[in-house]
């Protein structure tokens, strides 16, 4: 996927990956249960925030093509290019998954 969007700073672009269809047990899950998504593919990444004496950039922790869990109810969605993303500070970034 390339995205034509460059966030700025420590921002990221995320595309977000789709819930789980069924539960551990075969139950399939209907769309009105479904939890929103907490984990993505990170398409773009700012440059860094800059330091407190604004000096240097403070680069940002993930690269494009890492997978990562963010926080529930953090960032920003916005539809582009017929795609859902989402738009994240680095610090909503919790995690990045290692498959």
């Amino acid at each position: 996927m390339s995205v034509s969007i460059k966030p700025l700073e420590d921002r990221i672009v995320v595309k977000p990956l789709e819930a789980e269809q069924t539960t551990a047990s075969g139950l399939v899950i209907p769309d009105t249960a479904k939890e929103k998504p907490q984990e993505g593919e990170v398409v773009a990444v700012g440059e860094g925030r800059w330091d407190e004496a604004g000096s240097k950039r403070i680069p940002v922790d993930v690269k494009v093509g890492d997978v990562v869990l963010y926080s529930k109810y953090g960032g920003t969605e916005v539809k582009y290019g017929g795609d859902e993303l989402l738009i994240l500070s680095g610090r909503d970034v919790l995690a990045v998954v290692n498959k």
